[in-house]
């Protein structure tokens, strides 16, 4: 049995010579023609087979994946990408090119912020250069409302948060608070001024614990609170001469005294900065635009803080003993016109305006106008001297009352007929010898009225001092032809006209330099910032009355206090020759315009012989004990004027005064 051959395999193709059924006929016509063609492949074995034709794909076991086509991705992609980028070029164009500008601003104004530099006020000095008004380190609380809003903070209520941590701290209520930091459309808010360094380091505490807090960006929120140096006016003596120096209010500026009366001097010019801020914070390397702040002037008084200091005590401890509703002492030096010391009762501390009463915070001394009563005697003396119309040894008979116009005149007791020289008038203080010594100036009562309104007026009433002083008082002093009946006989003795204290005091300084008016001043100069001193202009000086006549009156000053029988013996100082002058007025009520009550007072000047020093003090209503003024002026004009003496080194004289005569014998 022969081996039966290897079939080879058939390698046609699919849907081969016979292709598909439908179109090759019968199967077995297929298998025919695969037996065909294999026989003449092997027949013929050159011939290269028919491309064969595609056919459907197999059919994928489940669960395959399918790709796409990646092409449609990418035309998306592209049309994507390109929209995108259309977009950032149109936003581009009208940021740089349309909006530019605009959105400059914005940013500038998110950016930097300008704050001002407070000028540092002036000192005031005594004349010794011993501060009176000075500046400390105190610090203005700022803030920036718009690093208060939601978009910075994060915060839906910053402003109240803030505010709930500040208000304990500041001392400001919640609710100003809130307002404050919540004010659109500025940068820059005044939370509370002039704090002190504490406040502002209780702050700044509070400041790093919050952002230590957020660790992140380190915004919180108080991240918007800043503080500016500025500086606080302090009075370190209280209530030493609050009358003269007056106050600031809370922006610093003058508002009293000579605060507000020099308030550009002592001021200087404020500057302001400004610089790049980023976050609550200013950014170093941004650079700033400064324009420094200038500092005020110094001021320098004529008021000895010492002599000041004895006058104030001496009129506090007066005017409380009396019950009193208030007084003045002034100390002048009469060769210069300096004030020496202004002291007023009631006072006040500057330095907490919010106790003070509001009728205290003027200077009284200078404001108030007030009937002088017998201490202006020194004037009608003076005019009838000056005319000659009498000397010292002038008699004058003094009976107990005085029927003239339609009233009769009285001293402040009765008496019988007093036989008193001119000087005896004077220092015995009588109305009655008063009339009567002035009738003598003119032929009728209308000439007499206008010699002594003349001489009225040279020692400087009805006019204001020179010194400027706001809220000043002139005094009233009417015109000679419309004096009244009644006032054509007061006048002479001190009421019916009015003054203020520093007026009152000028016109025994005037006496004790020689009859020559100096200004009185409150200031000696002042000194820059670059230390340059300006002095204040010389006083003007008005020939009054002669020297002679001043020499005299002086002579009948000094009969006040060192004959017995005056008024003012209870100003005498050991070693010293005192000149003195006692008043007692009636009070106009400020508040009735009525008569209610006494203005006390007594004025001089010592030495008597080389005068140096005038003091006068005034108590205004006294309620308890005496009310005339040498038992409540007295003491004080003789504590302050011994105080005074001592302080400036003023040695006594050493010579015996004058013994002029007070009284006659009415048979010689």
């Amino acid at each position: 049995m022969s081996e039966r051959p290897r079939r080879t395999p058939d390698r046609r193709p699919v849907g081969g010579a016979g292709g598909p059924r439908g179109a090759g006929g019968s199967r077995g016509t297929g298998g025919s023609g695969r037996g065909t063609g294999g026989a003449a492949a092997r027949a013929g074995g050159g011939t290269r087979p028919a491309r064969p034709a595609r056919t459907t794909s197999r059919p994928r076991p489940p669960g395959t994946i399918r790709l796409v086509g990646h092409r449609p991705r990418l035309r998306l992609f592209g049309v994507v990408l390109t929209l995108v980028m259309l977009t950032f070029t149109v936003r581009l164009l009208q940021v740089q090119a349309v909006d530019a500008s605009v959105y400059a601003d914005k940013a500038d104004v998110n950016r930097y912020i300008t704050v001002p530099l407070a000028a540092e006020r002036g000192t005031v000095t005594d004349r010794d250069g011993v501060p009176l008004a000075t500046t400390v380190d105190a610090y203005d609380i700022t803030a920036d409302p718009y690093l208060f809003t939601p978009e910075q903070t994060e915060v839906a209520d910053a402003p109240a948060q803030a505010a709930e941590l500040l208000s304990p701290i500041l001392d400001v209520d919640e609710e100003t608070l809130v307002e404050r930091l919540s004010r659109e459309g500025t940068r820059y808010v005044l939370l509370a001024r002039q704090r002190s360094p504490q406040v502002w380091r209780q702050i700044t505490d509070l400041k790093r614990a919050l952002a230590r807090e957020h660790t992140g960006d380190g915004i919180h929120v108080l991240s918007g609170v800043y503080s500016e140096e500025h500086a606080k006016r302090v009075y370190p003596n209280e209530r030493l001469a609050a009358g003269v120096l007056g106050f600031v209010n809370a922006e610093g500026e003058g508002r009293g005294g000579l605060e507000a009366m020099y308030d550009e001097v002592l001021a200087g010019e404020d500057g302001k900065i400004t610089y790049a801020q980023s976050g609550g914070r200013q950014v170093p390397t941004a650079g700033e635009d400064e324009q420094p702040a200038k500092p005020g002037s110094d001021v320098e008084l004529t008021l000895d803080r010492d002599i000041q200091w004895a006058a104030q005590r001496a009129l506090d401890e007066q005017v409380a003993d009396s019950e009193a509703d208030g007084g003045y002492v002034i100390v002048q030096d009469v060769r210069t016109g300096e004030i020496l010391a202004l002291a007023t009762a009631p006072g006040f501390d500057p330095n907490d305006l919010s106790r003070a009463s509001a009728s205290a915070l003027g200077n009284p001394a200078l404001q108030d106008a007030f009937e002088p009563g017998s201490t202006s005697k020194v004037m009608s003396m003076a005019a009838v001297l000056e005319e000659g119309v009498a000397t010292p040894h002038t008699h004058v008979v003094v009976p107990n009352r005085l029927p003239r116009a339609d009233r009769s005149f009285a001293d402040d007791h009765d008496h019988p007929t007093l036989y008193l020289t001119l000087n005896g008038v004077l220092a015995r203080s009588s109305n009655i010898g008063t009339i009567l010594a002035v009738e003598q100036l003119g032929d009728t009562q209308a000439e007499t009225n206008r010699v002594l309104h003349s001489y009225l007026r040279k020692f400087g009433l009805g006019q204001k001092t020179g010194l400027d002083f706001p809220g000043e008082t002139p005094g009233i002093l009417a015109d000679p032809e419309d004096w009244n009946a009644s006032q054509q006989y007061t006048i002479p003795f001190g009421q019916g006209l009015s003054v203020n204290a520093v007026q009152a005091a000028s016109v025994y300084s005037t006496v004790a330099a020689g009859g020559v008016r100096v200004e009185p001043s409150l200031v000696r100069g002042t000194t820059a910032a670059d230390g340059t001193w300006i002095p204040a202009p010389k006083p003007k000086r008005t020939r009054v009355v002669s020297e002679k006549t001043a020499r005299t009156l002086a002579a009948m000053l000094e009969s006040v206090v060192a004959d017995d029988t005056g008024t003012g013996t209870v100003a005498r100082i050991p070693g010293y020759r005192v000149t003195g002058k006692t008043g007692t007025a009636n009070r106009v009520d400020p508040e009735t315009g009525r008569y209610n009550g006494y203005t006390a007072s007594f004025a001089g000047f010592a030495p008597a012989d080389r005068p140096r020093v005038t003091v006068y003090c005034a108590v205004q209503n006294p309620k308890k004990g005496e009310y005339h003024g040498g038992e409540v002026c007295g003491p004080v004009y003789q504590e302050v004027m011994k105080y005074t003496l001592k302080a400036l080194r003023i040695p006594p004289t050493g010579s015996e005064p004058p013994r002029l005569p007070v009284t006659f014998d009415p048979g010689d």
